[in-house]
């Protein structure tokens, strides 16, 4: 069992930088896919970013098309901790963060069985 903490979200301006922690309790990361979506007011939740995790020291991240060359997926192990690095936000960046864990992992929430609170990201001037 996998319990999921998001942090680090606020207002920033357009084309500032935020990164995002989703600390994770109850379970080894090792043993998960780990992910983010995004929801907007009144949008659906959309797919955001995930880790396709190759051996133990190897991983890379697979990015929406939306935020890909801005967006960062990044694992700490030792500290059971996921993050997204983001750069050169934009206000259709706003909304809510949410960090997920699954067994297999994908770009659906069907895929995922964890999920944290969320963390409220506003861009705006």
């Amino acid at each position: 069992q996998v319990q999921l903490v998001e942090s680090g979200g606020g207002p920033v301006q357009p084309g500032g930088s935020l990164r995002l922690s989703c600390a994770a309790s109850g379970g080894t990361l090792g043993d998960y896919v780990m992910g983010w979506f995004r929801q907007a007011p009144g949008k659906e939740r959309e797919f955001v970013a995930h880790i396709v995790q190759k051996d133990t020291r190897t991983y890379y991240g697979s990015y929406a098309d939306s935020v890909k060359g801005r967006f960062i997926i990044s694992i700490e192990k030792g500290k059971n901790t996921v993050f997204l690095q983001m750069n050169s936000l934009k206000p259709e960046d706003t909304a809510v963060y949410y960090c997920a864990a699954g067994t297999l992992g994908g770009t659906r929430e069907n895929q995922y069985g964890y999920w944290g609170q969320g963390t409220q990201v506003t861009v705006s001037s």
